[in-house]
């Protein structure tokens, strides 16, 4: 398209060329200006729609209004359901925590009122001089899902230091630390001494515990019967397997009341104080051995006094 433009002022006529980008661009020029315009009539329109009183431009912006009340309403109780699941969680988890943290406190020897985990903590102090600012949805929300991590992260480690504590608690019941007799006294430490038999100095690889013809022998601790049967020197003899090495031997028994292969719990009864085998009187030798070395079972008794 060739537009001529023709004025006094010009000495000769002036001619534009069009072409079809121009074109274009006046086109999108004039339906951006179109645009614009409508949407500023319509939002003054919208505006002003109080103070003109014209029904349809008041129905219209109420119901636009209700419209996003909606919204707002649908988001902010999607949210708070959604916080509430999180909480339910972390409340289920904090009640867990509680019972794991009194078992905890209970294994560790403390007493019930140094730790009261069925009270909230006390806590206070002074009003802080920094500004305040109230909390968010999003910040809200972000706590929640912090506080859920941290609880997860301490149930984890709190359930394996359970585990390590239940473990522990097996092996030392399975040492052999509980007298093997009611009211013995001993008669031979462990250690050096001259043999009875032969007047010589001779090692004692056990203990004896003096006691009335028929006395229970009990088990130290709980274990597997390995050995049951009569012995040239230790006579009736039984002897216990607990595990990591450790074995009690019970000898010069009257009688015995267990079998191999049978598992016995600790201060259960193997049998009876007697005077067989290699013995000058009733008394119960009692033995512990690891990995076959002889080791001096007063490390392992709890001896009263």
């Amino acid at each position: 398209m060739n537009i001529i433009l023709v004025s006094g002022k010009l000495t000769k006529a002036r001619a534009l060329t069009l072409t079809t980008p121009h074109l274009a661009a006046c086109a999108v020029a004039a339906l951006l200006g179109v645009l614009v315009l409508a949407f500023g009539l319509h939002y003054f329109m919208l505006r002003d729609a109080s103070s003109v009183g014209d029904p349809v431009l008041t129905a219209q912006v109420l119901s636009a209004q209700q419209e996003q009340n909606e919204k707002t309403q649908n988001y902010l109780r999607n949210s708070l359901n959604a916080m509430a699941s999180k909480l339910g969680e972390v409340q289920a988890q904090m009640l867990r925590l509680d019972t794991l943290g009194e078992r905890l406190a209970k294994a560790a020897g403390f007493k019930p009122q140094e730790f009261m985990f069925d009270q909230v903590p006390g806590r206070g102090g002074a009003v802080s001089t920094l500004p305040t600012y109230d909390l968010s949805l999003g910040d809200l929300n972000r706590q929640v899902d912090l506080l859920t991590k941290q609880v997860d992260d301490r149930t984890e480690k709190l359930a394996i230091l359970d585990s390590l504590m239940i473990v522990d608690s097996a092996k030392k019941k399975l040492l052999p630390s509980a007298l093997p007799i009611d009211g013995g006294s001993f008669s031979s430490n462990f250690g050096w001494r001259i043999d009875p038999f032969t007047s010589k100095r001779a090692f004692h690889e056990g203990i004896d515990f003096m006691a009335k013809f028929g006395t229970p022998a009990r088990a130290a601790a709980g274990g597997v019967v390995i050995s049951s049967e009569f012995h040239p020197q230790y006579g009736n003899m039984v002897e216990i397997d607990h595990g990591n090495g450790l074995i009690t031997l019970y000898a010069h028994l009257s009688k015995r009341d267990v079998k191999v292969g049978d598992v016995v719990l600790s201060r259960g009864k193997v049998g009876a104080v007697g005077s067989t085998g290699q013995s000058t009187g009733p008394h119960l030798h009692f033995e512990v051995r690891r990995n076959g070395s002889p080791l001096n079972p007063v490390r392992f008794l709890r001896l009263p006094g």
